[in-house]
């Protein structure tokens, strides 16, 4: 088994609180509306959205994926932090390990998201993925730029909307 850790860090213009608040606290409603050609629908199909609650992402026809679940880890409103880990979904491949999440077995790739400030009151995205594999190879380049790009392409598309709409998730 291998463990393997990839930090990113994103800077943005817009506030930490207004990006926190689109991107995790508004998340079902916003991305299948500025993503419509590729977000289906993301919904809360388990809990209340806190720490532990399971959402599905369900993908339109053309995009590799067709859905993705994941649980909320970790939430902090107050210092922007969000932590979440992929459970099931055509995103994980063989590559990655099993691991035991109370009775089931699951696969997973962690990602630990924080909104930190950044200068003249923009944020500093950061994004730290944890990947957990068969053996000790660690994810091909392909496989990490696939993910990498994904998780900017939605920052941007969020970004751009916040910037264009100032009076959003004020």
């Amino acid at each position: 088994m291998g463990v393997h850790v990839y930090t990113e860090e994103n800077p943005s213009p817009v506030a930490p609180s207004r990006l926190f608040k689109a991107l995790i606290g508004d998340s079902e409603t916003l991305m299948p509306k500025l993503l419509p050609q590729v977000i289906k629908s993301l919904a809360l199909v388990e809990g209340d959205g806190g720490v532990g609650s399971i959402r599905l992402i369900a993908f339109h026809e053309g995009v590799p994926s067709k859905n993705v679940k994941t649980r909320i880890d970790a939430l902090d409103a107050e210092k922007f932090e969000y932590t979440y880990t992929l459970l099931e979904g055509d995103l994980l491949n063989e590559k990655i390990e099993s691991i035991s999440y109370e009775v089931e077995k699951i696969e997973s790739i962690s990602y630990e998201m924080e909104f930190a400030p950044g200068p003249d009151g923009g944020t500093i995205g950061k994004i730290k993925a944890t990947y957990v594999t068969k053996g000790e190879g660690p994810p091909t380049e392909e496989e990490r730029k696939k993910g990498k790009e994904t998780s900017l392409a939605m920052f941007k598309v969020v970004e751009g909307y916040l910037q264009q709409n100032p009076d959003a998730y004020v």
